[in-house]
């Protein structure tokens, strides 16, 4: 019988933690309590083949994963290497499709992580030499990718570098070789316990941008933060201002398109960090609004983001049949839109930066759609309250916001289009007009204007309708604003060619060759016009596009015949 001090050559379940199990080439023939056990039962079976007898202690599953066997396969035995962070919290909390993981190593990570490298068959990148930091990408036959970066102790030792991190949730460490927890800050039992600890007492004010943090992981996890904590939160806002614009703006972004975000922004709010970060925001408070809005414009606001993620949810990839059951509005959302969930989840899950993905614009023009609406505000002699030219407005006061935090001109240009179009869907779906269809022409327009954005103004105008009426909204409304939207998104997604993007016909030299116009502004005009009557249907041919072209041309006083 031997104890073999060698890591496992296939992955060994997890069922068998803090008990001794016997291996031939591998495979596990047989367990139990003891090792001599373990070595019993195994001859009773494999009489003659060479066995391993090997303790599994009691660890996290993820130490069983393929991943960590075949890196536990390529590190040399007296090297000290610790898995840390989020994926020893995740894993703890048996979340799946961990494909981020931080490594912690006493010292040299740089030179180990290039040497890991080769041994793994993975891209190397150094991130930071001064501070010892490298990432390894490892891509996998089917295109999924997992990143590993390493770093060297931040402090003398393990329990240093794990103090100093930002929660105690974050400060747990796994041993890649024995699979032994380090927890030294109570972090497993602060996870149980549904509780946001920060590690020491300067954790937040040595670097404020963990109070961003912290707000976005008790909403992401379901936890309180701890009270102690929650004055370290309120002590060190004022250092918000001093942390880089693209620090700030990664985290704000991680809010948005994570779960809960109206809650974490009423955190943000009783906090008193919006101040510091969205100062645009303060104004809403308390701007009251005429029926049928049931709410000011700051709790409005809060109820769009609230409704938007619920909405996204409903339209998800995964049908889930209790949630559109749940009221008359979800089954009627389903029943109208359920048909493009895989268009929306593509959609959303587009990049216009590699770092970040749309859905947090989304909810960052959610957030900002109505920010101008106190300036603009105006009261009727009937008493009636308007809001002209919010949305224009609000464009321009989100492109500013967007450009102090540094989004890409894509991301800006997006943010902008969505907010200054987004009334533009509740106009069509006007259920007291005598025709509800939208003409092929307005969708026309509207995906002219509005480009790939007008799928976001689709889907964020069901959740403004939604949280303006809240639970006095009319199902007639409703159903009208949803004919609308499938309309918008059928032409965009079902007939582009046809209604949303026709084919070009004719071109400026062609109407200069054929009807003898000079270049100028009447050439772009006639474009736009035989391309909306594409769109509508009435031309479909070279033939009929010139035949419109001279009657467009008759009818314009001025212009060359």
């Amino acid at each position: 019988m031997t104890a073999s001090p060698s890591p496992e050559p296939t992955p060994i379940p997890p069922a068998y933690a803090g008990r001794w199990v016997a291996l031939v080439k591998g495979q596990v023939v047989a367990q139990g309590q003891t090792r001599e056990a373990a070595f019993l039962a195994a001859r009773a079976v494999r009489p003659k083949e060479p066995l391993d007898v090997v303790y599994m202690p009691e660890t996290l599953p993820i130490f069983h994963t393929p991943l960590m066997l075949s890196l536990r396969q390529s590190l040399p035995a007296d090297q000290p290497i610790f898995l840390v962070g989020g994926a020893v919290r995740d894993a703890a909390l048996a979340r799946e499709d961990v494909h981020d993981l931080d490594f912690a190593v006493p010292k040299g990570a740089l030179a180990f992580a290039r040497k890991l490298a080769d041994k793994l068959s993975a891209a190397f990148y150094p991130l930071d030499e001064e501070n010892d930091t490298a990432r390894l990408v490892i891509i996998h036959p089917d295109g999924s990718r997992d990143v590993l970066d390493f770093a060297g102790f931040r402090g003398e030792s393990l329990d240093d570098d794990l103090r100093g991190r930002d929660f105690t949730i974050n400060a747990v460490a796994l041993d890649l070789h024995s699979g032994e927890v380090h927890d030294p800050l109570g972090g497993l039992a602060d996870l149980r316990a549904k509780r946001l600890r920060a590690c020491a007492e300067t954790s937040l004010s040595d670097d404020p941008v963990r109070i961003l943090r912290a707000i976005r992981q008790a909403a992401a996890f379901g936890l309180s933060i701890d009270p102690a904590t929650r004055q370290q939160i309120k002590s060190a806002a004022s250092g918000l201002p001093s942390v880089s614009a693209e620090r700030l703006r990664d985290e704000i972004l991680k809010i948005l398109a994570g779960p809960q975000p109206d809650t974490a922004l009423r955190a943000l709010d009783m906090l008193k960090i919006l101040p510091h970060i969205l100062p645009e925001l303060e104004a809403m408070k308390g701007v009251n609004q005429s029926p049928p809005h049931v709410q000011d414009v700051w709790s409005h606001t809060l109820s769009v983001l609230r409704h938007l993620e619920a909405i996204l949810d409903l339209l998800g990839p995964q049908y889930n049949e209790q949630k559109s059951n749940a009221d008359v509005y979800n089954g009627l959302l389903v029943m109208k839109l359920g048909r493009y969930r895989a268009q929306l989840a593509e959609h959303l899950s587009q990049k216009l930066n590699t770092d970040r993905p749309l859905r947090a614009l989304l909810f960052l023009a959610a957030l900002y759609h109505d920010v101008e609406k106190p300036s603009t505000r105006t009261v009727e002699e009937s008493g009636r309250i308007r809001f002209f030219g919010h949305d224009d407005k609000g464009a321009q006061t989100v492109l500013r916001r967007a450009i102090a935090l540094r989004l890409s001109n894509d991301e800006m240009d997006r943010v902008k289009t969505i907010i200054a179009d987004h009334m533009r869907v509740h106009l069509h779906s006007d259920h007291q007009r005598k025709e509800h269809t939208i003409s092929r022409r307005a969708i026309y327009r509207f995906f002219r204007d509005t480009g790939a954005a007008g799928v976001d103004i689709v889907v964020l105008s069901l959740a403004d309708l939604r949280a303006t009426y809240e639970h006095t909204l009319p199902q007639e409304i409703w159903a009208a604003e949803l004919d609308a939207c499938r309309a918008l998104l059928e032409a965009y997604w079902e007939t582009p060619e046809q209604v949303v993007r026709p084919p070009q016909l004719l071109n400026g030299d062609d109407l200069i060759k054929e009807l003898g116009m000079t270049p100028g502004r009447e050439i772009g005009q006639l474009l736009e016009a035989i391309r909306e009557n594409q769109a509508e249907g009435h031309i479909s041919n070279r033939e009929e596009a010139l035949a419109f072209a001279r009657g467009w041309l008759q009818g314009h006083k001025g212009v060359k015949k």
